[in-house]
């Protein structure tokens, strides 16, 4: 398989709302299922080549919420275009709706008046099109939507020690009562304190294996499960399998992307 990798990171105006844009064209693609893993980020993907299809949906570009399970996406052979790493809090500012609208739910770019953007990004190089990206979102960015400061704080916090922190203590930390923390958490996330930091650890069990740690019980300990075992249940709750399965099925793949995350690509 063939793979090439564009990585960039957007204009200082949209940082705030997008971590990064990941540009990606494979050729040979043997795997026919990947699994799109839970993550901190609302995820954009916009399709060069064919649509995206998932369990119901065959879309050129779509907009994925948080969510607790993996969503599995069938691959043709050649696949080319972009994926976004949103900021949850900033999907208010960027679509006018809340990340808890899109939880668990795959909805069309289309949806949110950027249709356009797969026929507007296809024929540029990966410099132009992150520049296009950088416009368009920008755009948005005039007038941002802020989210209460004690809830971003909480976000940030949480999201800094990877999940390991205790919701009472957050919660303290800010100012707010666990059950208020909570209730805004899950108005503006979609997600449940508690669910956010499960998705925070098995992220950080997954970032450590594709760096190559095969020792799965020390491994747990430092990502904050219980042991070896919790660390596989999560996996199969999370993910749809073990961590083994997932390593077999996909981790050559994923290690080309680490390396290529380092690069801040301006081809």
């Amino acid at each position: 398989m063939s793979v090439t990798w564009a990585i960039h990171q957007p204009h200082p105006v949209v940082r705030p709302l997008v971590t990064r844009y990941v540009g990606y064209a494979q050729d040979e693609v043997t795997l026919p299922v990947h699994r799109g893993l839970p993550s901190r980020h609302v995820t954009l993907v916009i399709s060069l080549a064919g649509p995206v299809r998932t369990a119901g949906h065959s879309l050129q570009a779509l907009v994925g919420g948080l969510h607790t399970s993996a969503v599995l996406i069938r691959q043709d052979r050649r696949q080319e275009g972009l994926q976004l790493e949103l900021d949850p809090l900033g999907v208010r500012t960027l679509f006018g709706v809340t990340a808890a609208e899109l939880s668990g739910e795959v909805v069309d770019l289309a949806e949110f008046g950027l249709g356009s953007l797969p026929d507007r990004l296809r024929d540029l190089p990966w410099s132009e099109r992150f520049a296009l990206l950088d416009d368009v979102l920008a755009a948005r960015a005039v007038e941002p939507v802020v989210p209460p400061p004690e809830l971003g704080e909480a976000w940030r916090r949480m999201r800094g020690a990877d999940g390991r922190v205790r919701v009472t203590d957050l919660a303290g930390e800010v100012g707010w009562s666990r059950r208020h923390l909570g209730e805004r958490f899950r108005a503006e996330l979609g997600l449940a304190p508690k669910q956010a930091a499960r998705i925070l650890r098995f992220e950080r069990a997954g970032r450590l294996l594709r760096q190559g740690r095969t020792d799965l019980a020390g491994l747990a300990v430092e990502c904050g499960y219980y042991d070896q075992a919790h660390l596989t249940n999560e996996w199969r709750a999370l993910a749809g399998c073990t961590p083994g399965t997932w390593i077999a099925e996909e981790l050559p793949f994923l290690q080309d992307e680490e390396v290529a995350a380092g690069q801040d690509s301006r081809a």
